[in-house]
Protein backbone atom coordinates (compact mmCIF):
# COMPACT_ATOMS: atom_id res chain seq x y z
CA UNK A 1 0.00 0.00 0.00
CA UNK A 2 0.83 3.72 -0.47
CA UNK A 3 0.73 5.49 2.87
CA UNK A 4 0.60 9.14 3.43
CA UNK A 5 2.00 10.34 6.68
CA UNK A 6 1.62 13.62 8.28
CA UNK A 7 4.06 14.61 11.18
CA UNK A 8 6.74 12.45 9.51
CA UNK A 9 9.88 14.17 10.56
CA UNK A 10 8.69 14.64 14.29
CA UNK A 11 9.40 11.75 16.75
CA UNK A 12 6.22 9.29 16.52
CA UNK A 13 6.00 10.08 12.56
CA UNK A 14 9.55 9.12 11.49
CA UNK A 15 9.38 5.77 13.20
CA UNK A 16 6.42 5.27 11.76
CA UNK A 17 7.74 5.77 8.58
CA UNK A 18 10.99 3.48 9.20
CA UNK A 19 7.67 0.64 10.46
CA UNK A 20 5.75 0.93 7.00
CA UNK A 21 8.76 0.64 5.43
CA UNK A 22 9.71 -2.52 7.11
CA UNK A 23 6.44 -3.80 6.24
CA UNK A 24 6.63 -3.58 3.02
CA UNK A 25 4.94 -0.32 2.15
CA UNK A 26 5.17 2.65 0.11
CA UNK A 27 5.40 6.09 2.10
CA UNK A 28 4.53 9.86 0.81
CA UNK A 29 5.53 12.56 3.22
CA UNK A 30 3.32 15.70 3.70
CA UNK A 31 6.32 18.08 5.21
CA UNK A 32 6.49 21.90 5.47
CA UNK A 33 10.01 22.03 5.52
CA UNK A 34 11.77 19.40 3.27
CA UNK A 35 15.13 20.22 4.68
CA UNK A 36 14.43 18.65 7.40
CA UNK A 37 13.98 15.28 5.87
CA UNK A 38 17.32 14.04 5.61
CA UNK A 39 18.07 15.34 9.02
CA UNK A 40 15.83 13.29 10.51
CA UNK A 41 16.14 9.86 8.30
CA UNK A 42 19.55 9.50 7.96
CA UNK A 43 19.69 8.46 11.56
CA UNK A 44 17.35 5.75 10.26
CA UNK A 45 19.53 4.93 7.40
CA UNK A 46 16.48 5.78 5.09
CA UNK A 47 16.10 7.40 2.01
CA UNK A 48 12.69 9.89 1.44
CA UNK A 49 12.22 10.76 -2.42
CA UNK A 50 8.25 10.95 -2.37
CA UNK A 51 7.23 13.88 -0.58
CA UNK A 52 4.96 16.81 -0.82
CA UNK A 53 5.04 20.73 0.48
CA UNK A 54 2.79 22.10 2.30
CA UNK A 55 1.05 22.04 5.28
CA UNK A 56 -1.90 20.47 7.16
CA UNK A 57 -4.36 23.59 7.78
CA UNK A 58 -4.02 23.82 4.07
CA UNK A 59 -7.01 22.11 2.35
CA UNK A 60 -6.33 21.95 -1.31
CA UNK A 61 -2.47 20.62 -0.26
CA UNK A 62 -3.23 18.11 1.87
CA UNK A 63 -5.47 16.47 -0.77
CA UNK A 64 -3.12 16.62 -3.31
CA UNK A 65 -1.34 14.78 -1.12
CA UNK A 66 -3.70 11.92 -0.63
CA UNK A 67 -4.43 11.47 -3.98
CA UNK A 68 -2.94 8.48 -4.86
CA UNK A 69 -2.22 7.04 -1.82
CA UNK A 70 -4.24 3.66 -0.50
CA UNK A 71 -3.97 4.44 3.00
CA UNK A 72 -2.88 7.67 5.53
CA UNK A 73 -1.38 8.16 9.01
CA UNK A 74 -2.11 11.58 10.88
CA UNK A 75 0.49 12.14 13.21
CA UNK A 76 0.91 15.82 12.45
CA UNK A 77 0.49 18.09 15.79
CA UNK A 78 0.73 21.43 17.20
CA UNK A 79 1.87 20.66 20.78
CA UNK A 80 2.60 24.44 22.17
CA UNK A 81 0.84 27.35 21.41
CA UNK A 82 -2.40 29.57 22.26
CA UNK A 83 -5.69 28.75 20.75
CA UNK A 84 -5.09 30.28 17.46
CA UNK A 85 -1.93 28.18 17.09
CA UNK A 86 -3.39 24.93 18.87
CA UNK A 87 -6.67 25.67 16.41
CA UNK A 88 -4.33 24.11 13.59
CA UNK A 89 -4.88 20.66 15.42
CA UNK A 90 -8.42 20.89 14.40
CA UNK A 91 -8.04 21.93 10.90
CA UNK A 92 -5.53 19.72 10.30
CA UNK A 93 -8.00 16.85 10.66
CA UNK A 94 -10.34 17.76 9.85
CA UNK A 95 -8.33 18.15 6.15
CA UNK A 96 -6.84 15.46 6.69
CA UNK A 97 -9.42 12.57 8.12
CA UNK A 98 -12.16 14.33 6.16
CA UNK A 99 -10.51 14.27 2.92
CA UNK A 100 -9.14 10.94 3.09
CA UNK A 101 -12.85 9.91 3.95
CA UNK A 102 -14.15 11.47 0.59
CA UNK A 103 -11.14 9.74 -1.29
CA UNK A 104 -11.98 6.36 -0.05
CA UNK A 105 -8.67 5.70 1.47
CA UNK A 106 -8.12 2.56 3.93
CA UNK A 107 -7.31 2.49 6.67
CA UNK A 108 -7.44 6.26 8.21
CA UNK A 109 -4.81 6.14 10.98
CA UNK A 110 -5.00 8.76 13.42
CA UNK A 111 -2.51 9.36 16.39
CA UNK A 112 -4.45 10.59 19.00
CA UNK A 113 -3.80 10.47 22.65
CA UNK A 114 -4.82 9.22 25.89
CA UNK A 115 -5.04 12.87 26.98
CA UNK A 116 -8.08 12.98 25.25
CA UNK A 117 -10.03 10.36 27.24
CA UNK A 118 -8.30 11.78 30.27
CA UNK A 119 -9.14 11.03 33.41
CA UNK A 120 -10.34 7.54 33.31
CA UNK A 121 -13.75 6.26 33.84
CA UNK A 122 -12.23 3.62 35.94
CA UNK A 123 -9.38 2.39 37.27
CA UNK A 124 -7.72 1.81 33.62
CA UNK A 125 -7.75 3.94 30.66
CA UNK A 126 -9.56 2.34 27.66
CA UNK A 127 -9.96 2.81 23.97
CA UNK A 128 -13.66 3.04 24.42
CA UNK A 129 -13.62 5.57 27.35
CA UNK A 130 -15.53 8.91 26.46
CA UNK A 131 -13.99 11.94 24.88
CA UNK A 132 -12.91 14.43 27.86
CA UNK A 133 -13.03 17.92 28.09
CA UNK A 134 -9.43 18.97 28.89
CA UNK A 135 -8.81 22.56 29.47
CA UNK A 136 -5.15 23.91 27.85
CA UNK A 137 -5.65 25.04 24.23
CA UNK A 138 -3.65 21.63 23.22
CA UNK A 139 -5.95 19.57 25.44
CA UNK A 140 -8.80 21.48 23.29
CA UNK A 141 -7.91 21.14 20.20
CA UNK A 142 -7.26 17.34 20.57
CA UNK A 143 -10.37 16.53 22.34
CA UNK A 144 -12.00 18.19 19.61
CA UNK A 145 -9.88 15.96 16.83
CA UNK A 146 -11.17 13.29 18.85
CA UNK A 147 -14.60 13.70 18.52
CA UNK A 148 -14.62 14.33 15.16
CA UNK A 149 -12.72 11.55 14.13
CA UNK A 150 -15.49 9.49 16.09
CA UNK A 151 -18.10 11.31 14.36
CA UNK A 152 -16.46 9.85 11.17
CA UNK A 153 -16.90 6.31 12.74
CA UNK A 154 -20.16 6.38 13.27
CA UNK A 155 -20.85 7.01 10.21
CA UNK A 156 -19.07 3.95 8.83
CA UNK A 157 -15.66 5.47 8.24
CA UNK A 158 -12.32 3.42 7.98
CA UNK A 159 -10.75 6.04 10.81
CA UNK A 160 -8.66 4.05 13.39
CA UNK A 161 -7.60 6.34 16.35
CA UNK A 162 -4.55 5.17 18.20
CA UNK A 163 -4.07 6.62 21.85
CA UNK A 164 -0.22 6.50 23.11
CA UNK A 165 0.49 7.25 26.78
CA UNK A 166 3.75 9.05 27.25
CA UNK A 167 6.39 8.25 24.38
CA UNK A 168 9.87 7.37 25.36
CA UNK A 169 12.89 6.19 22.94
CA UNK A 170 15.86 6.71 21.08
CA UNK A 171 15.98 9.39 18.26
CA UNK A 172 13.48 12.15 18.97
CA UNK A 173 13.90 14.86 16.87
CA UNK A 174 12.18 17.64 19.47
CA UNK A 175 13.00 16.18 22.00
CA UNK A 176 9.43 16.40 23.31
CA UNK A 177 8.28 17.30 26.61
CA UNK A 178 8.34 13.29 27.44
CA UNK A 179 12.06 13.09 26.74
CA UNK A 180 12.81 16.19 28.12
CA UNK A 181 11.13 15.37 31.40
CA UNK A 182 13.38 12.33 31.97
CA UNK A 183 16.33 14.34 31.03
CA UNK A 184 15.49 16.92 33.54
CA UNK A 185 14.31 14.22 36.17
CA UNK A 186 17.62 12.07 36.18
CA UNK A 187 18.94 16.09 35.86
CA UNK A 188 17.71 17.66 38.94
CA UNK A 189 15.81 14.73 40.13
CA UNK A 190 12.10 13.33 40.63
CA UNK A 191 9.06 14.97 42.60
CA UNK A 192 7.44 12.09 43.95
CA UNK A 193 3.74 12.65 43.83
CA UNK A 194 0.26 10.33 43.69
CA UNK A 195 -0.31 7.72 40.90
CA UNK A 196 2.26 7.72 38.26
CA UNK A 197 3.44 7.23 34.55
CA UNK A 198 2.16 5.11 31.48
CA UNK A 199 4.90 5.35 28.75
CA UNK A 200 4.89 3.83 25.96
CA UNK A 201 7.87 2.68 23.56
CA UNK A 202 8.24 4.80 20.18
CA UNK A 203 9.50 1.81 18.41
CA UNK A 204 6.59 -0.17 20.04
CA UNK A 205 3.97 2.63 18.84
CA UNK A 206 5.60 2.49 15.25
CA UNK A 207 4.74 -1.67 15.23
CA UNK A 208 1.74 -0.53 16.17
CA UNK A 209 0.56 2.19 13.34
CA UNK A 210 1.97 -0.51 11.20
CA UNK A 211 0.64 -3.20 12.33
CA UNK A 212 -3.47 -1.26 11.91
CA UNK A 213 -2.44 0.12 8.46
CA UNK A 214 -4.82 -2.99 7.10
CA UNK A 215 -7.50 -2.09 4.60
CA UNK A 216 -11.38 -3.76 4.82
CA UNK A 217 -11.24 -3.74 8.86
CA UNK A 218 -13.53 -0.64 9.25
CA UNK A 219 -13.63 1.45 12.19
CA UNK A 220 -11.30 0.45 15.31
CA UNK A 221 -9.64 1.87 18.17
CA UNK A 222 -6.22 0.50 19.68
CA UNK A 223 -4.63 1.88 23.13
CA UNK A 224 -1.15 2.16 23.24
CA UNK A 225 -0.25 2.50 26.72
CA UNK A 226 2.39 0.27 27.52
CA UNK A 227 3.74 -0.24 30.97
CA UNK A 228 2.82 1.71 34.03
CA UNK A 229 4.72 2.52 37.35
CA UNK A 230 4.45 4.89 40.22
CA UNK A 231 6.46 7.77 40.76
CA UNK A 232 8.56 6.24 43.99
CA UNK A 233 9.24 2.99 41.42
CA UNK A 234 9.88 5.16 38.31
CA UNK A 235 12.46 7.23 40.15
CA UNK A 236 13.71 4.41 41.46
CA UNK A 237 14.35 2.24 37.88
CA UNK A 238 16.08 5.18 36.89
CA UNK A 239 18.60 5.34 39.67
CA UNK A 240 19.22 1.66 39.09
CA UNK A 241 19.72 2.01 35.34
CA UNK A 242 22.23 5.20 35.58
CA UNK A 243 23.94 3.52 38.77
CA UNK A 244 23.31 7.44 40.78
CA UNK A 245 21.28 7.82 43.66
CA UNK A 246 19.43 11.16 42.42
CA UNK A 247 17.35 13.49 44.26
CA UNK A 248 13.75 12.38 45.69
CA UNK A 249 10.87 14.50 46.85
CA UNK A 250 7.77 13.64 48.48
CA UNK A 251 5.20 16.39 46.61
CA UNK A 252 1.42 16.44 47.61
CA UNK A 253 -0.71 15.78 44.33
CA UNK A 254 -2.70 19.32 45.00
CA UNK A 255 0.81 21.12 45.68
CA UNK A 256 2.23 19.85 42.13
CA UNK A 257 -0.68 21.03 40.54
CA UNK A 258 0.20 24.74 41.98
CA UNK A 259 3.29 24.36 41.21
CA UNK A 260 2.01 23.72 37.47
CA UNK A 261 -0.36 26.36 37.39
CA UNK A 262 2.14 28.78 38.87
CA UNK A 263 4.85 27.96 36.09
CA UNK A 264 2.01 28.48 33.27
CA UNK A 265 1.93 32.01 34.66
CA UNK A 266 5.82 33.00 34.44
CA UNK A 267 6.33 31.01 31.38
CA UNK A 268 4.13 34.36 29.70
CA UNK A 269 6.61 36.46 30.70
CA UNK A 270 10.45 34.37 31.25
CA UNK A 271 12.01 31.86 28.86
CA UNK A 272 11.35 29.14 31.51
CA UNK A 273 12.44 25.93 29.99
CA UNK A 274 10.72 23.16 32.19
CA UNK A 275 8.13 20.61 31.21
CA UNK A 276 5.88 21.40 33.53
CA UNK A 277 2.47 22.70 33.60
CA UNK A 278 -0.70 22.37 35.23
CA UNK A 279 -2.10 19.84 32.74
CA UNK A 280 1.14 18.09 32.74
CA UNK A 281 0.68 18.12 36.35
CA UNK A 282 -2.90 16.88 36.92
CA UNK A 283 -1.16 13.79 34.25
CA UNK A 284 1.56 13.53 36.78
CA UNK A 285 -0.82 13.25 39.81
CA UNK A 286 -4.43 11.95 38.20
CA UNK A 287 -2.60 9.12 35.48
CA UNK A 288 -3.83 5.26 35.86
CA UNK A 289 -2.52 2.12 33.75
CA UNK A 290 -4.07 1.63 29.67
CA UNK A 291 -5.78 -1.58 28.97
CA UNK A 292 -3.46 -3.05 25.85
CA UNK A 293 -5.42 -6.31 25.76
CA UNK A 294 -6.71 -5.91 22.57
CA UNK A 295 -4.09 -4.15 20.49
CA UNK A 296 -2.23 -7.18 21.95
CA UNK A 297 -4.84 -9.41 20.78
CA UNK A 298 -5.80 -8.09 17.69
CA UNK A 299 -2.53 -6.37 16.40
CA UNK A 300 -0.15 -9.16 17.88
CA UNK A 301 2.48 -6.53 19.10
CA UNK A 302 3.95 -6.55 22.26
CA UNK A 303 5.33 -3.96 24.47
CA UNK A 304 8.69 -3.77 25.73
CA UNK A 305 10.04 -3.94 29.35
CA UNK A 306 9.87 -0.57 30.72
CA UNK A 307 13.89 -0.94 31.43
CA UNK A 308 14.62 -1.13 27.87
CA UNK A 309 12.38 1.80 26.66
CA UNK A 310 14.51 4.04 29.14
CA UNK A 311 17.90 2.74 29.03
CA UNK A 312 18.02 3.30 25.25
CA UNK A 313 16.05 7.01 26.06
CA UNK A 314 18.60 7.86 28.71
CA UNK A 315 21.69 6.42 25.96
CA UNK A 316 20.80 8.62 22.98
CA UNK A 317 19.87 11.59 25.57
CA UNK A 318 24.03 10.97 26.22
CA UNK A 319 25.16 10.67 23.19
CA UNK A 320 23.07 13.33 21.66
CA UNK A 321 24.59 16.04 24.09
CA UNK A 322 21.39 16.12 26.17
CA UNK A 323 23.01 15.01 29.20
CA UNK A 324 26.71 14.37 30.77
CA UNK A 325 28.37 11.32 31.02
CA UNK A 326 27.89 11.57 34.55
CA UNK A 327 24.23 12.26 34.57
CA UNK A 328 24.31 8.95 32.09
CA UNK A 329 26.22 7.01 34.53
CA UNK A 330 26.26 3.45 33.97
CA UNK A 331 25.13 3.96 30.37
CA UNK A 332 27.42 5.69 29.36
CA UNK A 333 30.07 3.53 29.81
CA UNK A 334 28.09 0.68 28.50
CA UNK A 335 27.46 0.17 24.54
CA UNK A 336 24.26 -1.35 22.92
CA UNK A 337 23.88 -5.02 24.47
CA UNK A 338 25.91 -4.57 27.17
Amino acid sequence: MKVLVTGGTGFVGSHAVAALLRGGHRVRLLVRNPGKIQRVFEGHGIQIDDYAVGDMVDAQAVRSALTGCDAVVHAAATIFGDDGICAANVQGARNVLGSACELGLDPILYVSTVAAIFPPTGEHFAADDPVRGLETSYGRSKTECERFARELQAQGAPVVPIYPSAVFGPDDPGPGEPTLGLRDGIRFGWPLTTSGIAIVDVRDLAEIIAAATEPGRGPRRFMAGGHFASWPEFAKLCDALTDRRTLHISVPGPLIRGIGRLLDAAKKIAPINYPLSRETAEFMTRFAPCDNRATIDQLGVEFRPMEETLEDTIRWLYESGEISAKTAGRIANNPIGQ
